[in-house]
């Protein structure tokens, strides 16, 4: 069944957890939840003036594409910095050529909407502060604590035997 969305109806959040410079808002409810949407997660989302959007980042498991609905703001990207206008269409690949963020460099606000694909796990990686973020469960590291396959499972004798007991 279509589901269809009111603009009338629609009322922007701020994102929970945020810190300043990053006061993003989000259609509450989530538009896609709304829709009972199963792969494809959709948002609208506001940003003032002098906000980011989230920290720089791509992800290795959905591709994302964004549309300036109003106002305007400034992209970064792998290729710089870009001013992004009502109409236009930005698609970010998987991986590390997809990276992006967007700043409100303007006095007035900037909305978009912001689509993106789910295939039921993600894995989204900020290169400034070398974190990843296994999504959904949201469960963030350091990009540098990195270890081997097999660290920690060099006992698995052991560990069976404690099991037989």
């Amino acid at each position: 069944m279509a589901t269809l969305i009111k603009k009338d109806s629609i009322e922007y959040k701020e994102d929970p957890n945020v810190i300043d410079n990053y006061r993003l808002f989000t259609a509450s409810p989530r538009l896609s939840s709304l829709a009972g949407s199963k792969n494809l997660f959709f948002d609208l989302r506001l940003l003032n003036p002098g906000q980011f959007s989230f920290p720089y980042h791509f992800h290795r498991n959905a591709e994302e594409l964004i549309t300036v609905l109003s106002g305007s703001m400034t992209m970064r990207s792998p290729n710089g910095l870009e001013i992004m206008t009502p109409g236009d269409l930005v698609f970010f690949e998987m991986g590390e050529t997809g990276a992006h963020q967007f700043f409100n460099h303007t006095m007035e606000p900037c909305s978009y909407l912001d689509i993106r694909t789910f295939l039921g796990m993600d894995v989204c990686e900020y290169p400034d502060s070398g974190k990843i973020n296994v999504i959904p469960v949201m469960e963030i590291f350091e990009k540098n604590t990195k270890v081997g396959y097999f660290k920690g499972e060099e006992n698995v004798l052991e560990k069976w035997k404690e099991l037989r007991k």
